[in-house]
């Protein structure tokens, strides 16, 4: 059984491309209030452009990305408002990254789907530079969370945010 959300909590909603994040988190802040930070907005542009082509980011390339998003975390939570992040944080020193000193603070929720499930969605998905052939990278660099919520997304949107709702005993 989960503790019921009682001071300010940043939500982040992890998986690979195609997972669902961008969806999860709009509905999740519609429903909480809470403000909603898709991660693909921080990218620099470096990064942008590589991905576009079609060429997976290194470790190097994401660190920047993640230290800001791990800023814009803080911020929120030291203003005391909580808030929910998109964000693949496919390995385990990408979430540390993002954590920082606030282990207590922010909770991960791993959107899991099997590669076909997530393959026939990006088929029909179109990003603004996030090719599909980049998924096999994507699940090749997971690192599977031990300290997060999994949620299998072969559900509704809808559903799959009640779950979190009442999983992590969340209220606006």
């Amino acid at each position: 059984m989960t503790t019921p959300v009682s001071q300010p909590v940043a939500l982040v909603l992890m998986g690979v491309t195609g997972s669902g994040k961008s969806t999860i988190g709009a509905i999740l802040s519609d429903r909480l209030g809470w403000p909603f930070l898709d991660g693909d907005d921080f990218h620099p542009a470096e990064n942008v452009a590589k991905m576009a082509n079609g060429t997976a980011l290194t470790d190097e390339d994401r660190r920047p990305w993640l230290l800001r998003l791990s800023r814009e975390l803080s911020s929120h939570l030291d203003d005391g408002h909580s808030c929910l992040l998109a964000c693949s944080a496919l390995r385990a020193n990408y979430r540390s990254l993002l954590v920082g000193e606030r282990s207590s603070e922010i909770r991960f929720i791993h959107l899991e789907g099997s590669e076909e499930l997530i393959g026939s969605r990006l088929q029909d998905r179109v990003h603004r530079y996030m090719p599909a052939s980049l998924l096999q990278s994507q699940f090749d660099t997971l690192e599977k969370p031990a300290e997060a919520l999994t949620v299998d997304i072969d559900s509704p949107p809808e559903k799959i945010a009640d779950r979190i709702v009442k999983e992590l005993c969340l209220h606006g």
